[in-house]
């Protein structure tokens, strides 16, 4: 019935189309087609405005985005850039040698915090690369486990971005109170 609706709508061969909330409802096999359908809408030089609230269909769709909170633009930009500019790119490091590692980066100047994946300890490095930083293990004789590039997420940077213009924020939720939900009442929409 959607395709059907689509159909109906392209009838009048319109250079603007606006999708609200596209995916809905669809299973994956649908979702890969509407993908792909307003992808190829796109380079027909036709203008779509997609309105979603799912970012990682956003982030495999859109190549602009708009992301308005609250009434208020707070981003315009390439899907790469928004999340460049609003998430943190980092490196996580496993070692049996953790302490000597932390010891070694920090002497370089790198900011390290420590977290816990399962019952092993992880350090991750902002603002450095795997090449930099298995360079200076190797060079200290620092045996490495672990060493891979973690890039930020459209998820991460729109969090990050519009935790102050959200109308309900997800760590302010009673738990016990049923009639509560997480939402972040924000509109995001990309251009293809």
């Amino acid at each position: 019935s959607q395709r059907l609706g689509l159909a109906g709508a392209l009838l009048g061969d319109p250079k603007v189309l606006l999708f609200d909330e596209p995916v809905n409802g669809l299973d994956p096999e649908g979702i890969v087609w509407i993908r792909k359908f307003m992808q190829r809408l796109a380079a027909e030089g036709r203008t779509v405005l997609v309105s979603s609230h799912l970012l990682s269909e956003m982030a495999l769709t859109a190549e602009q985005l708009v992301v308005i909170g609250r009434g208020r633009l707070i981003s315009d930009s390439t899907v790469a850039e928004f999340v460049d500019r609003s998430s943190e790119s980092t490196v996580r490091v496993r070692s049996p040698q953790l302490d000597a590692l932390h010891a070694a980066l920090t002497a370089h100047g790198l900011t390290v915090r420590e977290e816990h994946s399962g019952s092993e300890p992880v350090l991750v490095v902002v603002d450095s690369t795997t090449d930099a930083i298995g360079g200076l293990a190797g060079s200290q004789g620092i045996v490495l486990h672990e060493l891979a590039s973690v890039q930020g997420s459209l998820e991460d940077a729109f969090m990050k971005l519009t935790g102050d213009d959200v109308q309900y924020h997800a760590s302010g939720i009673d738990p016990g109170a049923g009639a509560h939900h997480t939402n972040t009442q924000q509109a995001m929409g990309g251009a293809l």
